[in-house]
């Protein structure tokens, strides 16, 4: 994904337009490793966001919110006491790197003019946001700190003096005429697309491939194999992308793959580009950028926060799998049960017979005349001591049975919960569906009740909200306990129930208002059942429907486990939307 010096030299440019003399008035840190700005500039409120994510480190104006917790953490208080009020004087880019300074006018502790930079370093897993002093170069705080355990070239620690990473001994771009560009490559030695973007600051392997493409040079081919003719065409591509970028010529878009999939975001297409993608034009970097990173950003995240959740109810699965295993071999031993009596009854009717000390003894079976049974036999005991310890083995096994069939009826309901809850990890869309199945799992006593320093009160996420094309609201669980409010309690009892057939999946209703509901809209409904459940990736899934007042509750029934009658079943392919 580009976020290299051409996309950052864009993105700089479109903020000093819009940002310079802004007012920074709201400073908020909505995750550990981002802040958003609120920005006040020539009559219009802007939103800012940092990020110093491993995974998609960033930098651009949004239009979305995000959630922001109930405590400011530190750094973001640091920075409300430093920079908030301040205003931005202007916005740079350090060397045609990923490196952004943001020069920020405020005041000290004694009312003084104090210059600050905050200074945003867009590098991959070593992304940072870095506040220093700019008379000093001291650092003042930092989103991250690195240690000298960590890094001995450069300590990011508050009172260190702010060292610039490494320029690994790269040239501007902008500065790279025809003698030095072919110099630098014939000098790196290396394959072609490696050349290009290990001696130039800023390209990414993105655009070091697209030069090579249009080029029609292998990109693995040596540098120095490389003719003085492929070495203009190189150059000819390098140049007119160079004086794009000198020129302010960016165009933001999307690059989309014939199935709509996103593949990149960049300042302007190439030839390359628009030859093989699909191209849709922004009229801001930060809105291309935005578009691009917005799901990925969340899934990456919520994958992240729901980690522990997901492996803690895999293990739940997997040693309640384990125990099933179990029960049914205990349950196929104890089917053997009516054998020990068997054994019981004939020892019994042959006690004249057996001889004591006998180790086993071979009896007709008078059940089946004809049919001769090998019956093993203690030989410190009796034959009327061994009956009676056949008739013990199966009263035991009897009872073992019963017991047994009971404990593999509540595992299996235990297994459909938390196949349920797992399914609703991966379903989650938001950080509160995460925490509200978290919460779920305390209450059910499958995970322990974390400290918090304060109370919050939590405002309950609501169903997903869907309309057919005949116009009935679909309403979709998110999670058991809100499949209970859904169903017990919100739905009328004329309105419908859908669920898949014996497949965990969420509580689907479709609200009738008392009307009949056209078939249409119950397959369009059953399509939304099938797609959140577990038999999403699946065809012809059996969804089951049947009024509301037919569902009821078991008692002592977890979260979202209910059980109905008088229903009619429709098989249908899963559906994301209607």
């Amino acid at each position: 994904m580009p976020f290299d010096g051409i996309v950052t030299s864009n993105m700089v440019w479109e903020l000093n337009s819009l940002l310079s003399n802004g007012k920074i008035e709201k400073i908020y840190q909505p995750e550990s490793d981002e802040i958003t700005l609120h920005i006040r500039a020539n009559g219009v409120n802007y939103k800012l966001l940092i990020s110093s994510s491993s995974s998609y480190p960033r930098l651009h104006l949004m239009n979305s919110s995000k959630n922001n917790p109930p405590s400011a953490p530190n750094f973001c208080m640091f920075l409300r006491k430093h920079i908030q009020g301040g205003r931005i004087s202007s916005i740079i880019q350090r060397d045609f790197e990923r490196i952004v300074e943001i020069h920020i006018e405020s005041y000290n502790e004694l009312g003084y003019p104090s210059m600050k930079k905050l200074i945003v370093e867009i590098m991959g897993k070593h992304s940072n946001i870095i506040l220093i002093d700019a008379e000093s170069n001291k650092i003042l705080d930092s989103i991250k700190k690195i240690s000298i355990d960590v890094n001995r070239y450069r300590q990011i620690l508050p009172g260190k003096e702010y060292v610039s990473p490494p320029d690994q001994s790269k040239i501007s771009p902008l500065t790279a005429d025809k003698y030095l560009f072919k110099e630098k490559l014939t000098e790196a030695n290396a394959p072609i697309i490696k050349s290009i973007y290990q001696s130039f600051q800023g390209m990414s392997p993105f655009i070091a491939r697209q030069i090579c493409e249009l080029a029609d040079i292998d990109e693995d081919m040596p540098s120095k194999n490389i003719s003085e003719e492929s070495f203009d065409a190189l150059y000819y591509y390098f140049s007119n992308i160079v004086s794009l970028v000198k020129n302010k010529k960016y165009q933001p878009c999307l690059l989309s793959d014939e199935m709509d999939n996103l593949v990149d975001f960049y300042s302007f297409p190439t030839e390359y580009a628009v030859k093989y993608y699909k191209i849709k034009y922004f009229d801001s970097i930060s809105m291309a950028v935005e578009a691009f990173y917005f799901n990925k950003d969340t899934q990456n995240r919520l994958k992240q926060k729901s980690a522990d959740l997901h492996k803690h109810v895999h293990s739940l699965l997997d040693k309640l799998g384990l125990k099933k295993q179990r029960l049914l071999e205990e349950i196929m031993e104890a089917e053997k049960a009516d054998s020990y009596r068997l054994y019981g009854e004939l020892i019994n009717a042959n006690l004249y017979r057996i001889q004591d000390g006998s180790s086993h003894a071979r009896l007709e079976n008078y059940y089946n005349p004809g049919e001769i049974i090998e019956i093993p036999m203690d030989e410190h005991l009796s034959p009327s001591e061994n009956a009676q310890k056949y008739f013990k083995k199966y009263n035991k096994a009897k009872k073992t049975y019963k017991e047994k069939l009971i404990q593999l009826e509540e595992t299996n309901r235990e297994l459909d919960y938390l196949e349920s809850v797992f399914l609703n990890i991966e379903d989650a869309s938001s950080s509160q569906d995460i925490e509200e199945i978290r919460q779920e799992l305390i209450d059910e006593n499958y995970l322990k009740k974390r400290n918090m320093t304060q109370k919050n009160k939590k405002v309950q996420s609501q169903p997903l909200s869907f309309t057919s094309s005949e116009g009935y609201a679909i309403l979709v669980g998110k999670n058991n306990k809100q499949n209970d409010i859904l169903t017990l309690k919100t739905a009328a009892k004329s309105d419908i129930w859908l669920h898949t057939k014996e497949i965990p999946g969420s509580h689907v209703i479709i609200v009738t208002q008392g009307k009949k509901v056209p078939e249409k809209t119950l397959l369009e409904a059953a399509a939304l059942a099938a797609y959140h459940s577990k038999g999403k990736m699946s065809e012809n899934v059996p969804v089951d429907y049947t009024l509301v007042k037919n569902v009821r509750k078991p008692n002592g029934a977890k979260p979202g486990m209910v059980i109905y009658d008088n229903h009619n079943t429709v098989y249908v392919n899963p559906k994301e939307s209607v």
